[in-house]
């Protein structure tokens, strides 16, 4: 059974630390082994900008790490085709992260590679992440213009020279990225779910999405994150694909450690797009995050989209038709329940009632 846990706030490295420890991680350990942890680096940004993986979440990573006695960790990664992996780490605060806790760092551009058939398909790999014991995957939960998400699944592509990530944008993406993952085993999947974008890989448009978290499947994990950002599973090519290729297999189990109760979300651009339409009063961050997915994809969709949401702890008494959003606007018909709710079930709402 694929389990998913699951960690509100906005404290990366605590939140990540108490998430390995209550998903059993240590399990995974022994002493002598080599570690390997994957972010998402893919350009020079902070992870402020919803790009990148926070550095916080990482660093809460490798303290439960060495709290359990591993001491050889690599942190690798391979910037997209264009930028620098050098430059990444630098500007996303992965330098810093090193000098405080001794471990690599590693540019996978200079990497050696390894040639792997996979049904057929010849795949060259980056050898360091074919040579740990224990491989870490820390994607970001954001949306791709090209792949509509990328998380766990796709964050492996970061573990491909430069030649090999053109060859794949011939080839479609879809079929090479699971192809790749039955290549290269991920062990341990922690998400970055603090900080996305709403739209595009490269950032720019910053959701607060307010949690972390944890699976060993990633499938399931790229199925449950496909879900908050208001898609189906299906709807992103590479997931049945990896199914069918005995990689994982979609969700089945979700434990929310605590309430999806984060810290109220800051004004970025695309906000105001909707702004006439939202009524917030003490809005969490999760909750918000999960609206404006869904507004965003049913926009996308052509959708009609409701005149009226409300959404906040500061609606729990009280009672209306607008569209609420969450368990405090349970007085509000029609309402998506949930504490957090995905931006599937807000999509789904919106669809049987604006249309």
């Amino acid at each position: 059974m694929s389990t998913i846990w699951v960690q509100y706030g906005t404290q990366g490295r605590t939140m990540a630390k108490e998430l390995l420890s209550g998903a059993g991680a240590q399990e995974l350990l022994s002493r002598g082994m080599k570690v390997g942890l994957k972010p998402n680096l893919v350009l020079s940004k902070p992870s402020a900008s919803g790009a990148t993986t926070d550095p916080q979440v990482t660093a809460g990573i490798i303290e439960f790490l060495q709290d359990h006695g591993i001491a050889d960790i690599t942190i690798m990664e391979s910037s997209w085709v264009g930028d620098s992996t050098k430059r990444a780490f630098e500007a996303c605060g992965y330098n810093d992260i090193q000098k405080q806790y001794g471990v690599n760092l590693l540019d996978l551009k200079r990497d050696k590679t390894a040639t792997v058939d996979v049904d057929g398909i010849a795949l060259t790999l980056c050898r360091a992440p074919l040579e740990v014991d224990l491989l870490i995957n820390v994607p970001v939960l954001k949306a791709h213009c090209q792949t509509k998400i990328t998380c766990a699944l796709k964050n492996l592509k970061g573990c491909i020279p430069d030649s090999e990530k053109r060859r794949y944008h011939t080839m479609g993406l879809h079929t090479p990225i699971a192809a790749l993952n039955k290549a290269l085993p991920q062990h341990l999947i922690v998400v970055d779910g603090i900080i996305g974008d709403l739209t595009f890989e490269e950032g720019g448009t910053p959701v607060q999405m307010g949690r972390v978290m944890a699976g060993r499947d990633p499938v399931a994990i790229d199925s449950y994150c496909a879900e908050l950002l208001g898609y189906q599973p299906e709807d992103i090519n590479y997931i049945p694909l990896a199914q069918s290729m005995g990689i994982g297999s979609f969700y089945t189990q979700i434990i929310e450690r605590n309430q999806g109760k984060g810290q109220s979300l800051q004004s970025v651009p695309i906000t105001r797009r909707f702004q006439h339409r939202i009524s917030e009063d003490q809005a969490c961050s999760s909750c918000l995050g999960s609206l404006l997915h869904a507004l965003q994809r049913a926009s996308e969709n052509g959708s009609p989209l409701p005149d009226a949401i409300v959404i906040g702890q500061g609606f729990q008494t009280r009672t209306g038709s607008a569209l609420g959003i969450g368990r405090c606007t349970k007085g509000y018909s029609p309402c998506v329940p949930g504490c957090p709710p995905s931006a599937a079930d807000i999509l789904r709402t919106i669809k049987e009632h604006c249309s």
